[in-house]
C-alpha cells in the first residue's frame, strides 16, 4: 500500500486546492446571495440580460474565461493594472488568481441554487413580517435568509466542488506553478504527462474524490439538521 502514500508535492497540490476552494466559496458567497435575491425578487429592466452574464462561465469554454481573466486582471490588463499600483494586489500566476478564476467558474452554480430556493419561499410570509413593521432589510435577515439556507448551503457545497475540480481557466490564467497554482486537477494532469505518472495521478484522483464526496455528505447531514430544527414547533 505504499503507492498510496503522497508525497509532499502531492501534499502541498492537495492543501493548496482546499486553500483555493475554500477561499473562491467564501469571498463568492455574499455576492451570490445578493445577486441571486436581486435575481429571484427584482423586477427590473435588463434582469435577463444580468442572468445572462451571471451564467456565461457556465457556456463559454473554461480556456476562454481564463484567457479573459488574463486579459483583465493580469499587470497589465486594466483591472490588474489599477489593482497592482493603488492597491499592491496581484492576481497573474497567484494562488489568488486561482481563486478568483474557481470563484467565477463555481459562481454560476452558487447563485442559481440560492435563487431557486429563495423563489420557493412563501412571499406571504415575507409580507407579514413587514405588515408587523419589520423594514425590508430586517425582513430580509429574519425570514428570508434562514429560510433560504438549505439552498444556500447547498450552492456553497456546489460551489466548492467545481473549484476543486476546475482545471482550464485556472492553468490559462494563473499557469501550474507547483507551490503557488498548482491546484490538485492541474498536479493530475501534469502526473499523465510524464512517464510512470499514472500512480500519482491515481493517488491524487483517490483524494479528489474523497474530498467530493465527503462534501456532499456533510451537505447532506447540514440539510437534514437544518430541516429537523424547521419542522420543531
Amino acid at each position: 500500500m505504499d503507492w498510496l502514500a503522497l508525497s509532499e508535492e502531492e501534499w502541498t497540490a492537495v492543501r493548496l486546492s482546499l486553500k483555493v476552494a475554500s477561499a473562491a466559496m467564501i469571498c463568492s458567497l455574499p455576492f451570490g446571495i445578493f445577486i441571486a435575491y436581486v435575481l429571484a425578487r427584482g423586477r427590473f429592466w435588463g434582469k435577463s440580460l444580468l442572468n445572462g452574464l451571471v451564467h456565461l462561465p457556465l457556456i463559454l469554454p473554461p480556456v476562454v474565461t481564463g484567457f479573459l481573466l488574463l486579459v483583465s486582471f493580469g499587470r497589465r490588463g486594466p483591472i490588474g493594472a489599477f489593482l497592482y499600483e493603488w492597491f499592491g494586489i496581484s492576481f497573474s500566476f497567484r494562488w489568488t488568481g486561482a481563486a478568483l478564476a474557481c470563484a467565477i467558474m463555481g459562481f454560476p452554480l452558487m447563485v442559481r441554487s440560492i435563487r431557486l430556493s429563495i423563489e420557493a419561499i412563501d412571499r406571504k410570509l415575507e409580507e407579514a413580517a413587514g405588515t408587523l413593521g419589520a423594514s425590508p432589510g430586517w425582513v430580509f435577515v429574519s425570514v428570508t435568509l434562514p429560510l433560504a439556507l438549505p439552498g444556500i448551503i447547498a450552492g456553497m457545497i456546489l460551489s466548492f466542488a467545481k473549484a476543486m475540480g476546475e482545471f482550464g481557466a485556472t492553468i490559462t490564467f494563473v499557469s501550474n506553478i507547483p507551490g503557488e497554482t498548482q491546484t490538485l486537477s492541474a498536479a493530475i494532469y501534469t502526473f499523465t504527462q510524464v512517464p510512470g505518472g499514472d500512480a500519482g495521478a491515481m493517488r491524487l484522483t483517490l483524494v479528489a474524490i474523497a474530498i467530493s464526496f465527503g462534501a456532499l455528505l456533510a451537505s447532506e447531514a447540514l440539510a437534514q439538521m437544518i430541516g429537523r430544527r424547521g419542522r420543531q414547533p
